[in-house]
């Protein structure tokens, strides 16, 4: 059981205020403080900064919450993996982004999971920062990620190599053409991913590296979820910078257009993120060969 100073600290990180972590927990405020007051003097440092009700870790604090929050997400995998034994079945936690969550992955995990007897998946989307945190403190078992992997303690197996496109409504001129310019995209409202996605930051970075920037576009709407940037194109409301494997079932069907850009080649990585202690590589295999098996029929 995680120590109930531990759980206090998080509680207090999570709420950011002493009087709330203590009615999260069914405490008192005291009993909250006295904690923390216990937890400093073990360690022999100071946890938070206070100012006029103002809360916010010291750079110690920031260590001993990281490393609290670690032995949690352990303590939680330790009565999963106990659960599992008793019931003889396997659960594992997936992490994947917005854009995995409208590409073929998400539709590969759900084919994996209900054929395979014993096996039980929760898929959890979140941003790609927010994934490699979770992954780091064992609240995931995979994160299946856009990019080059961050650096750290975790081992990377390469599902797939995909690439980011122009994405256009069917009856759009630009429909008509084999590829498009940036000029012609200055001429469009765009419908982007939010600041911060990795299929921005990546668009972004190209645009950067050619002498321009994202500002000389018409960026009419920032969107987090990629079904409504597309059914947004599919009604005409915009374009889009997307990646290919997130539309590949509406290009299948011939309903939306995806045309490179003219001296822009935008290609990244998927790759599949685990701790090297991670003890079942026939998943990781089987995810593999199963994504490989649907890409065929897509492409």
């Amino acid at each position: 059981m995680l120590d109930s100073r531990m759980e206090s600290l998080l509680m207090i990180c999570e709420k950011n205020s002493f009087t709330k972590a203590a009615d999260a927990l069914s405490l008192t405020q005291p009993a909250i403080s006295h904690h923390i007051r216990a937890l400093e003097t073990e360690l022999g440092v100071r946890l938070f900064y206070r100012s006029r009700g103002d809360l916010k870790l010291t750079p110690e604090g920031e260590i001993v919450a990281q490393y609290a929050r670690r032995m949690k997400g352990m303590h939680e995998k330790m009565l999963r993996a106990l659960n599992d034994a008793e019931k003889q079945m396997t659960s594992i936690r997936v992490g994947i982004t917005h854009t995995a969550e409208s590409s073929l992955i998400a539709e590969v995990l759900a084919k994996y999971s209900t054929s395979s007897p014993g096996i039980r998946l929760t898929i959890i989307t979140d941003t790609i920062r927010n994934l490699y945190e979770m992954l780091d403190h064992y609240e995931l078992d995979l994160a299946i990620v856009e990019g080059h992997p961050q650096e750290g303690d975790v081992n990377a197996l390469l599902l797939d190599t995909d690439y980011l496109v122009c994405v256009v409504c069917n009856e759009s001129p630009l429909a008509k053409k084999s590829m498009i310019t940036l000029a012609d995209i200055r001429k469009e409202k765009m419908i982007l991913r939010l600041p911060g996605s990795g299929t921005q930051n990546l668009f972004v970075s190209h645009l950067e590296s050619i002498g321009q920037s994202i500002e000389d576009f018409d960026v009419a709407l920032e969107v987090d979820n990629i079904a409504t940037i597309k059914d947004l194109i599919r009604k005409n409301m915009g374009i889009s910078i997307l990646a290919r494997s997130a539309c590949m079932d509406e290009l299948r069907k011939g309903k939306l257009t995806a045309l490179p850009i003219e001296n822009l080649s935008m290609v990244r990585q998927t790759n599949i993120l685990y701790h090297k202690d991670f003890s079942h590589p026939e998943i990781l295999q089987a995810i593999t060969r199963l994504y490989r098996e649907a890409a065929k029929i897509y492409n």
